[in-house]
């Protein structure tokens, strides 16, 4: 009889089974709003990035569908070759703009931008230091540079300017990396010090505001402008998947690093572009941010409220500076058990387990969004009461 040579796979996937954590992909059958039809069931959604509602919005899917009017469903070919179409430029234009940066290069996605800009602008003898909760796009992304990394413990300040005092010295270019809001909890990078740092020891400042993006600072410009801190920052990257509700990701920085990545970052190089509807209907989101802040603070409102209903019932929210709304279970079986119970009352809200997070620190992670009306918020509140007491959470 034939070996099975993937029997290894099956005992890694019952392994899942046997801790609880193991899942089947929910389906959705039609679009991301606040209300979904999941799996032929209708339920308040409280676990979608589309943070404006932007997804689904008219102005948005009405520019999509004509630019596949005029120029089809795809960009046929890398930037390099011809797939470099007009609409890629002006998107860039329109967000250097928003940015209040030089220049935009638009990838693929946050990840592909990631994974294409840090190993194009470090080399061997630079070195990378990355907080210790940053995304796993960052990560990946650190681990294709040819530079030496280091980590600093979780926002820490004190830790990374150890890191700093012993090892600025021994290197070209230092490249200090942080999510400006952190996913998984909510909080914000603290920016600013890590800004002062980098100017005290002369290094290059790379922000990955993918949950920041659309939300915080005038408008939705990010967390760079939260704080204030327009030209302090090298290199800023963007998502167009989340609060901008399209797909894809970008690089706010100077002329000369994308004339670089267009040589040198390799989803560009190697991966076609993004098709001429994303584009368009980015294109479209970003304008409706420029013209009002509206579905911010619409968003913020709803965050706020929620985030307090919750505290008042017992429930811990952790650290959360955002409308991401971490609550803290603990052990991953009951983690999952929360989830699949607010499930069975009408909302859905994804359980995130090990090894996304640490062992023992699950949560139900909450994603507030500005299209939720205050009917799917309380309702939702009342399922996390039902369930948090029968579970014994609160």
């Amino acid at each position: 009889m034939k070996r099975n040579k993937l029997s290894y796979i099956d005992d890694n996937i019952q392994a899942l089974k046997d801790d609880g954590v193991y899942r089947e992909l929910p389906v959705n059958y039609g679009p991301c709003d606040h209300v979904i039809n999941l799996n032929g069931r209708e339920v308040i959604n409280l676990s979608s990035n589309n943070y404006l509602g932007f997804a689904n919005h008219p102005r948005v899917m009405e520019a999509s569908k004509a630019a596949i009017d005029k120029y089809g469903v795809g960009a046929g070919a890398v930037r390099t070759i011809v797939g470099n179409q007009d609409l890629l430029e002006e998107l860039e234009k329109l967000l250097a703009t928003f940015k209040e940066e030089e220049a935009v290069m638009a990838f693929q996605s946050g990840l592909n931008c990631n994974i294409g800009t840090i190993q194009a602008i470090t080399q061997k003898g630079d070195l990378i230091i990355s907080d210790e909760l940053n995304h796993a796009s960052i990560i990946d992304g650190v681990r294709l540079s040819k530079a030496d990394k280091a980590v600093y413990k979780h926002s820490d300040m004190e830790h990374l300017e150890a890191i700093l005092l012993e090892k600025r010295k021994q290197y070209n270019t230092v490249l200090i990396i942080t999510d400006g809001v952190f996913s998984m909890d909510g909080d914000l990078a603290l920016l600013p010090k890590i800004v002062e740092l980098a100017e005290r020891f002369d290094c290059l400042t790379y922000v990955d505001d993918a949950h920041g993006s659309g939300v915080l600072g005038r408008s939705g410009r990010g967390t760079v402008d939260h704080f204030n801190l327009h030209g302090s920052v090298d290199f800023i990257i963007g998502t167009l998947s989340k609060a901008i509700g399209v797909v894809g990701g970008y690089v706010a920085t100077k002329r000369n690093v994308k004339e670089w990545l267009l040589h040198r970052a390799r989803p560009l190089l190697f991966s076609t572009a993004l098709p001429p509807a994303a584009t368009a209907a980015t294109i479209e989101s970003v304008k409706m941010l420029m013209e009002s802040e509206t579905h911010t603070k619409k968003l913020w409102d709803n965050a706020r409220y929620f985030k307090a209903e919750l505290e008042n019932l017992g429930f811990d929210i952790g650290k959360s500076e955002t409308p991401i709304t971490p609550v803290m279970i603990g052990e991953e079986a009951k983690t999952m058990a929360f989830s699949k119970t607010l499930l069975d009352e009408g909302v859905f809200v994804s359980g995130i387990v090990f090894p996304t997070v640490p062992k023992n620190t699950g949560r139900c992670r909450v994603m507030i969004s500005a299209s939720h009306t205050r009917d799917d918020l309380d309702k939702a509140i009342l399922a996390f009461k039902k369930v948090g007491e029968s579970l014994g959470v609160i």
